[in-house]
């Protein structure tokens, strides 16, 4: 049986591969996942994301009730075009501040895999630059 839970963060893919964006109420989690659509991407949950270990790495999908929504602040709820389900390469922290410009490699573990995570970048380049470690990874 695989080993699953949802978790309170939104998650959204790029050329199939998932970032997972996890943070408290108001954090900006769907705020990040528009940006990122807008550039791209596309939805996979907004708020609450379903977690699955499968063949050794962990699958991101959408609650049923809420697959292919995501709420703007102050503007209502909107149908988005989503995915079922993708692989996570990413998380991304809202409740923690870069402070380093060139930050050091990160990781953090879901179930048994370690994924590089960042934390959260208050420029309007941060989006796009989420994009491009989805498309081909981080240097250093």
């Amino acid at each position: 049986m695989a080993q699953g839970r949802i978790e309170h963060a939104s998650c959204v893919a790029y050329r199939g591969w998932a970032a997972l964006i996890r943070g408290s109420s108001g954090s900006g989690k769907s705020a990040l996942s528009l940006q990122m659509i807008a550039l791209g991407a596309v939805l996979v949950a907004d708020d609450r994301t379903e977690l699955l270990m499968q063949g050794g790495g962990v699958t991101a999908r959408a609650p049923a009730a809420i697959s292919g929504k995501i709420e703007a602040r102050y503007v209502g709820l909107l149908n988005v075009p989503a995915v079922a389900e993708a692989g996570l390469a990413l998380v991304v922290d809202l409740d923690r501040q870069e402070t380093e410009r060139l930050p050091p490699l990160r990781n953090t573990r879901i179930f048994d895999v370690d994924l590089p995570l960042f934390y959260k970048v208050s420029e309007p380049y941060f989006a796009a630059s989420l994009l491009q470690v989805l498309a081909h990874g981080r240097f250093a």
